[in-house]
């Protein structure tokens, strides 16, 4: 039967990534990952400020 994996299936899993990347790229991986994802929160935070911008001006006029 298919699934999500385990406990032990997840270990076996992690070894094989460090093996692969090694630990500090997997630190950069996860720094630009973070990084990318505040970045796309921000984008959509501005987005909403753009739009409120300007009605704001307009009021002055």
């Amino acid at each position: 039967m298919l699934g999500l994996p385990r406990g032990a299936e997840w270990i076996v899993i992690l070894v094989i990534v460090i093996l692969l990347f090694g630990p500090g790229r997997i630190g950069k991986i996860a720094g630009e990952l973070g990084r990318s994802i505040k970045d796309f929160r921000d984008g959509l935070g501005s987005k909403d400020d753009q739009a409120e911008k300007p009605e704001s001006s307009e009021e002055k006029k």
